[in-house]
Formats: structure tokens, C-alpha cells, sequence
């Protein structure tokens, strides 16, 4: 599953971004964001960087998890497909301090093979199932993908932190998440730790504990702007707290003066029966007939004991109201103390930054090169490094591309990259000079064997067409095909460039040569 350049421009999936919106008491338990922080080592996504057979718009990656999050939301537990992507909503009664989670799994089947996706889908199912605004699921996400690979197989923490029921619907080899994208399908099942709803949805003080705040001051830049955003989140829902506490007790204050009065007329209510039972007593003693009356006062006692008793009941519903508005308050509290303590962490860093940069000399623009990441293939990633020194300067996040087809045309940069494995395909991509990204990629499949031939303002490979064959095809500098082989190709096939003319090989290793222009046959 890849997005295409469109998506990479508009979503520079920034590693995180906002979080929650909404009314507390959204739903009866969400997102915990205070459980999803702890981390102790670096954490380095290792994800597929390449060319994809299948290119999906951002939309169709977040609509993948929006749609169980809209499920979630109308009372569906277990929505999703098991073998592609799957959510198991866990609530249950109170146990201790221990947490509910939506549990959101990746089946045998599932094509995400990039972090930013991954967390895409996150954000769209907490935006289907809580309401969140995308600036604020999108930061969760972040921090939700980070937080289970953190814990990816802790079982001590996952059995000691979530509630029963929640640990029943894990598995201890899948819980958390892989940092290597090839190990999450069929191997994957995240925790999303529910809180009590809202802009609380998710617990921010577990998202932003020390060590996941250590995963984030890792990065050159400290972290500044994810850690900002969570800071004013906090903030938001110190204000949200604060608001629903001032609503809460002023509630109190209302319902204690109804009580108050309402216990005033049963008083007098009382008053009125002890007076008149009185005087009944005297007419009953002077021969009267006051059975009637004595039935009336009967039932009217009664009636004043039971609102009595209401009353009393209404009082101690006080109680857990009144203990209510103080953990609210408490809660902002919290709040407050945690983005005042990060914000000061924040200024730090950004002094040290700051410092850092004015020590600096400007480093030389450097030589692009490569290395080969695996020693069994010619697979690897581009590099810039100090012509003096030899130190790396920029790696590119491309890291299938075949080294043995590096080339430029035009002052582009041009190769074979990819692998034929889940989504993958192997195909002719442009790279990025500055950023050293992909930029663009061919619609031809690629054979993996193939090198690259540059003759003028044209580029050869050997390509794989819809039966399988290899042919010889030529492309222009965007990339697009404008001529393929009549006849098919050896695997190992080269291409000379002689008088107009390509000299190749057929598929049974004896010498062929085309016509340069449409690579038909010319002599046969």
C-alpha cells in the first residue's frame, strides 16, 4: 500500500500532529492517551521504500480504518475483516486502576507496508469511532504506533496494566507492534488504552511519559513541534476539565438548595399532620367519628416518609457527584502541572538547538553515493557524503533501490528499484537531488535481473509484460515506455548502442539487433 507523490506533498506525514475533540462522555470509554507513552530504545520504523503495484489516494488508506471506527461508535465490538484489518472494542466494569483498550489488529492479508499509512488508518478509525478532528487523531496515531512498539511483547506490562478481558482478546506473541513492516501482517494487534471520553478520550499524560518524550528528543529536532502539540491538547483539556467541574458544581449547588427546600415542606409537611392528628385526638375524645380523617393523615405520613427517603437517597447521589467534580478538578490539575512542566522541557531544548546550530560550520554539499543494505542482493539506498571525510551527510528513505542502475539524465536522477513482494513491484523510479526521495514512478514492471542503459534522452530495461516474457523497452525521461522489443530477451540480457542500432540478446542467448527506435527486429 503506497501513497502517491500527491499524497507524499500533502501529507508530509509529519510524525504527529493533534488530538482529540469533542464533549466528555463522548462514549462510555475511549482512548487512554495517558497509558501510551514508554519507551527505552530508539525506535526506527524500518518500512518498504520503493515502488508499489497498487497506489492508493490518502483518502482510500483512512477510509480503511474509519469505517470499524464508525462500526465502534454505533455499538459493533469486533469490527473489521480478521484477515486484513480488525478492531476488538473491550469495555468491561471497573478493576482496579487496570484499563479497557480497542484492540486494532493486522490479519494475514493486510498491504500496509509504510508507518505513515499505518498510523493514516489509526487516524482514521479514531476519527470514525470518537470524533476526533484529523490534527489531533493523527497525533494519537503517532503516538499509539510508537507506544506499541515500545511494548511489542512485554507481557508482565500488557497483563499488568489492562483489565482481564482485554488481555484474554491478546496473544503474547502479537501484542505491540514490530518495527519491520514485513513482520505485521497475521503478527500485529495494537493497544489503544481507553479513558473516561471526550477531549479525554485518550489519556495524554501515559502518551507523553519520559520515555516516549526520550523517543522524540532523539530526532534532530528534539521533538518540538509533536511535543508543542501535545502540550496544548493538555491545555485544552485542562480548560475542557475546568469548564465541566464548574458545570458539575453548579449542578451540586442547585440540586443542594432543591433538597434543602424540598426537606423544609416535608418538615413542615410533618408539622401539619403531628397538629392535626392533635385535634382529631380531641374530636375522637369529645365521641366524633375520625376514622376518615385518621386514614388521610395515615396516608399522608406515609407519603412524607417516602420523600423523605428520597431525599436522603438524592443526598448520597450528592456524594458521588460532589467526589466526581473533584477528580474533574483534580484531573485539570494535572493537566496543567504536565503542559507547564513539558513547556519548560521544550524552551530547554530549544536553547540547546539553538546553541548547537551557532556552533556549527556549514557541512560541504557532498557527493552522492550508495550502499548495498542487503549483502545477498544489489538492493540498497543513496547517500550524500563529506568529500573530505568520507561521513555520510543524507541517507535517502529509499531503500530497494538497485545500485547497479543508478543514473542521471537530464539532471535527473534515474534507477531500478523495488521488490515483488505484498504491494511491491519493481519498477523504473526518478529520484529527488535534494531530498533524495522518490519523486516519480514508471507504470512497467521491472525485471529484477535488469540494468539500466542510457543512450541520449532515451533509457532501456528489460520488462515483464502481462505474460510473463521479458522484452527489451525503451522510455523516455519521464519514464513512460515508448517502444518494447518484438522478441523476447535472455534474462542477462545487455544493450550496445551502435549506428542507430540496439545489439541484445534473445531469450536463448543468441545475439539480436534492433531497430533503435521501435526495438523491432532488424535483421532476422
Amino acid at each position: 500500500m503506497n501513497m502517491p507523490k500527491s499524497g507524499f506533498q500533502l501529507a508530509t506525514f509529519i510524525f504527529f500532529a493533534g488530538i482529540l475533540a469533542g464533549t466528555p462522555g463522548l462514549l462510555h470509554a475511549q482512548v487512554d492517551r495517558t497509558e501510551l507513552e514508554t519507551n527505552q530504545a530508539p525506535i526506527t520504523f524500518i518500512n518498504y521504500e520503493g515502488p508499489h503495484a497498487r497506489i492508493e489516494t490518502l483518502s482510500q488508506i483512512r477510509n480503511i480504518g474509519f469505517g470499524p471506527g464508525l462500526a465502534v461508535k454505533s455499538g459493533t465490538a469486533r469490527p473489521g475483516s480478521l484477515n486484513r484489518y480488525f478492531v476488538i472494542h473491550v469495555v468491561s466494569p471497573a478493576e482496579g486502576n487496570k484499563l479497557d483498550a480497542d484492540i486494532f489488529g493486522l490479519g494475514v492479508d493486510s498491504g500496509v507496508d509504510h508507518i505513515r499509512n499505518l498510523r493514516l488508518i489509526v487516524q482514521g478509525y479514531l476519527e470514525g469511532a470518537y470524533n476526533y478532528r484529523s490534527q489531533d487523531a493523527a497525533l494519537l496515531a503517532g503516538y499509539i504506533t510508537i507506544y506499541n512498539a515500545v511494548y511489542r511483547g512485554d507481557w508482565n506490562y500488557f497483563s499488568g496494566r489492562y483489565k482481564t478481558p482485554v488481555v484474554q482478546n491478546l496473544n503474547r506473541d502479537k501484542a505491540g507492534i514490530s518495527i519491520r513492516f514485513d513482520e505485521w501482517p497475521g503478527q500485529t494487534l495494537m493497544l489503544i488504552p481507553l479513558g473516561p471520553g471526550g477531549l479525554s478520550s485518550v489519556d495524554t499524560s501515559s502518551l507523553s511519559d519520559s520515555r516516549v518524550v526520550d523517543e522524540l528528543r532523539k530526532e534532530d529536532d528534539r521533538g518540538v513541534d509533536q511535543r508543542r502539540d501535545m502540550v496544548d491538547l493538555k491545555e485544552r483539556e485542562a480548560d475542557a476539565a475546568e469548564q465541566q467541574a464548574a458545570v458539575q458544581r453548579e449542578a451540586i449547588r442547585e440540586e443542594e438548595q432543591r433538597i434543602a427546600q424540598e426537606r423544609t415542606e416535608v418538615d413542615r409537611e410533618r408539622d401539619a399532620i403531628d397538629q392535626e392528628r392533635q385535634q382529631t385526638a380531641e374530636d375522637a375524645a369529645r365521641g366524633e367519628d375520625t376514622r376518615q380523617r385518621e386514614q388521610e393523615l395515615d396516608q399522608r405520613e406515609a407519603e412524607a416518609e417516602q420523600r423523605a427517603e428520597d431525599l436522603d437517597q438524592r443526598e448520597d447521589d450528592l456524594a458521588a457527584r460532589r467526589e466526581e467534580a473533584r477528580q474533574t478538578e483534580e484531573f485539570a490539575e494535572q493537566k496543567n502541572a504536565e503542559a507547564q512542566q513539558e513547556r519548560e522541557s521544550i524552551a530547554r531544548d530549544q536553547q540547546e538547538i539553538i546553541a548547537l546550530e551557532d556552533s556549527q560550520v556549514q557541512a560541504p554539499r557532498g557527493l552522492l553515493g550508495a550502499s548495498i543494505e542487503n549483502l545477498g542482493t544489489s538492493l540498497g539506498r543513496l547517500l550524500r557524503l563529506n568529500a573530505a571525510t568520507g561521513g555520510e551527510l543524507q541517507r535517502s528513505p529509499l531503500n530497494t533501490v538497485n545500485v547497479r542502475t543508478l543514473s542521471f539524465v537530464g539532471g535527473k536522477i534515474l534507477a531500478i528499484a523495488g521488490e515483488n513482494r505484498g504491494n511491491g513491484a519493481i519498477r523504473l523510479i526518478e529520484i529527488n537531488n535534494g531530498t533524495l526521495e522518490m519523486t516519480k514512478q514508471g507504470d512497467d514492471d521491472i525485471h529484477p535481473g535488469s540494468l539500466l542503459w542510457v543512450s541520449g534522452a532515451d533509457i532501456f530495461a528489460i520488462t515483464v509484460d502481462s505474460g510473463g516474457n521479458l522484452r527489451l523497452a525503451r522510455f523516455d525521461a519521464n519514464l513512460v515506455r515508448q517502444a518494447q522489443s518484438t522478441i523476447t530477451v535472455h534474462p542477462n540480457a545487455s544493450a550496445i548502442f551502435q549506428e542507430n542500432m540496439v545489439l541484445t540478446q534473445r531469450a536463448d542467448g543468441s545475439a539480436a539487433i534492433l531497430n533503435a527506435g521501435d526495438l523491432s527486429e532488424a535483421v532476422k
